[in-house]
Order: structure tokens, then C-alpha cells, then sequence
């Protein structure tokens, strides 16, 4: 029989990049308080790469203590500027604030999969995306907020890269899925590598 494959996670983005690569699995939202737990490590002076490690390890370790026998994978993205941890926004107007303060700078993307079984991590992986924001004018971004809110609301950044928010952009250094939300050619070479999918 094959071993059960759970993502613990409830981002549409991450279900449909396994959903599209023909990966067979279910959904299991985790029950961590994502907001409490990153503020707390953020006072101890974790760092956004281990962040975005901690974070989804502790999403795969919630889901697999309750699903014996499974493969759980957990996943977070964690946005750095400056070396400051940038988060969601609930408005408009800080969406504007967000953007404006990206604006003609570099900023890092960390996206990590971290995979449990019988409540322990048994692989992990943190991509780095480097992605430079172009000097957009004050009328484009007000444009694309116009366009893009609410829609953007529960992305870090205040941009979806695979639609207009593309259009932020002046470079980017590093993998597509991992700006989407999740290293997923790392999760597929492990997934292939253990047999779950044909490889």
C-alpha cells in the first residue's frame, strides 16, 4: 500500500503545484497560530531563513502527530528586507505602504518544505529567491492596486508573481516555485527518490 501524502497546508498555490505535477495527496490544515509562533521566534533573534524552516516544520509536526503512518508536508514563505521580516497586510493603503517601501530595492524570499513522519522531520530543504523591485511609478502601482486588492491581501509583499504582479519586477534570482510558495523540484527529486512517485 502506498504511503499516505498530506500537505499541511491550506494555500491553494502550494496544493496546485502538486496537484499539476501529478503528485497524490490530501489536504490537512494545521492548527499552529502561524502570527504568535513567528513573533516569538523573531524575539529570539531567529533569522528569516531558519524562520521560514521553523515554521514549516511546525506545520508537518502538528498534522503528522494526528496522521500515523503518513508523509506530511509542511511549507512556509517568509519575506526579508533588509534583513526585517516583512507580513501580511490587511489594507490597501499598507498595501501601498508595502509596495512603495520594496520599490527599487532587493528583497529575499525564503520558501522551505520540511516533510515529517511519525511526528518527526525527515527531510527538509529552504530555497533563497533574490528578486529586485523596478522604479515603478506612483501611477502604476495605484493602477495595480486598483486591479490587484483585495485579491493580493494573503500574499507577503502584496503581489502575486504569476499574474500582474510580474510586472514589479526588474530581475529575480532564483526558482519560480519557490516565489509561489514552495521548493517543489527538491520535494519532487525526494518524493521520487522514496518511490511515491515514478521517477
Amino acid at each position: 500500500m502506498a504511503q499516505d501524502i498530506i500537505l499541511a497546508s491550506g494555500s491553494a498555490s502550494r496544493a496546485q503545484m502538486l496537484r499539476q505535477a501529478g503528485v497524490p495527496f490530501r489536504v490537512v490544515k494545521a492548527a499552529v497560530d502561524e502570527e504568535a509562533l513567528r513573533d516569538s521566534l523573531i524575539a529570539e533573534g531567529v533569522g528569516p531563513r531558519d524562520l521560514s524552516d521553523a515554521l514549516a516544520e511546525m506545520k508537518a509536526l502538528r498534522v503528522s502527530g494526528r496522521e500515523p503512518g503518513a508523509m506530511v508536508i509542511g511549507s512556509d514563505q517568509i519575506l526579508s528586507l533588509d534583513g526585517e521580516v516583512l507580513t501580511k497586510v490587511d489594507s490597501r493603503d499598507a498595501a501601498r505602504e508595502v509596495l512603495l517601501r520594496l520599490r527599487g530595492k532587493r528583497h529575499s524570499l525564503y520558501s522551505a518544505a520540511v516533510i515529517c513522519e511519525e511526528g518527526k522531520p525527515t527531510w527538509r530543504h529552504v530555497t533563497e529567491v533574490k528578486m529586485l523591485v523596478r522604479q515603478f511609478s506612483d501611477e502604476f502601482l495605484d493602477g495595480y492596486l486598483d486591479r490587484a486588492w483585495p485579491d493580493v491581501a494573503g500574499a507577503v509583499g502584496c503581489y502575486h508573481y504569476e499574474e500582474e504582479g510580474v510586472r514589479l519586477f526588474s530581475q529575480v534570482t532564483g526558482d519560480y516555485h519557490a516565489i509561489l510558495g514552495m521548493p517543489l523540484l527538491p520535494l519532487l527529486a525526494f518524493l521520487t527518490t522514496r518511490g511515491l512517485i515514478e521517477g
